[in-house]
């Protein structure tokens, strides 16, 4: 009996504690937050994924999506990843078969990664919001905060990303398709020359938390 009373309490520990870190969880929550903004602030761009199983937010001028995954176990392709048109690296000198297997889909380019086979379940409706709600709680690796240009981002590995503002109301940059170059650069693009792409040097944090500047593709917009 004692021995039961003991498990017991400590169980209830446990739970306090994860509460806890989750209430601390101040990038994790407020990336939600911020994230429902983008949403609401564009909605005619969300819309469903049936093929991949999931849902998409699509550029303003429709070059480029950003989708996440409603059930990791079922994605087709990636869990997250960016869509992209691949005529402009074409017309600056891609050369598609120096790429890697899978990122060429038709007439479009793909980057991402899976996060999880893990089936998932909801309480709820299965919303975009809630969608990106298990993407924090069971990968809160996958979320980064980018003080440089106050974003929140989900990491699609490969030095590649998809940010959004921390405020709309103050940011220019609303949402963000990020690329490493390098995979391009290598397979012949100029990245001067990707019209809809800016190629700049953005500030970032190495492995050991030291400021960086590292080149990365860019296409921004701002939603307001």
């Amino acid at each position: 009996m004692k021995r039961k009373r003991v498990l017991i309490l400590m169980f209830l520990i446990m739970m306090l504690i994860f509460a806890s870190c989750r209430q601390l969880d101040v990038i994790g929550n407020k990336s939600i937050t911020s994230f429902k903004e983008v949403l609401n602030a564009i909605p005619d761009k969300i819309s469903a994924d049936e093929v991949n199983g999931g849902w998409t937010l699509i550029a303003p001028d429709n070059s480029a999506r950003f989708f996440w995954s409603n059930d990791f176990s079922k994605s087709k392709i990636y869990d997250v990843m960016i869509e992209f048109d691949a005529k402009p690296f074409i017309d600056a000198g891609l050369e598609i078969d120096k790429l890697p297997e899978g990122m060429v889909f038709g007439d479009k380019l793909v980057v991402g990664t899976d996060l999880s086979s893990e089936n998932l379940t909801y309480d709820g409706e299965v919303t975009p919001l809630a969608s990106y709600e298990k993407i924090v709680e069971l990968k809160r690796e996958s979320i980064g905060y980018h003080t440089a240009l106050d974003h929140f981002g989900v990491d699609l590995s490969g030095g590649n990303m998809f940010e959004w503002a921390k405020d709309l109301g103050t940011n220019d940059k609303d949402i963000v398709f990020v690329l490493n170059p390098k995979v391009f650069i290598d397979a012949g693009v100029d990245p001067e020359k990707v019209e809809g792409w800016i190629f700049a040097k953005v500030e970032t944090m190495d492995a050991n938390g030291k400021k960086v500047e590292v080149d990365k593709l860019l296409k921004p917009f701002n939603l307001k």
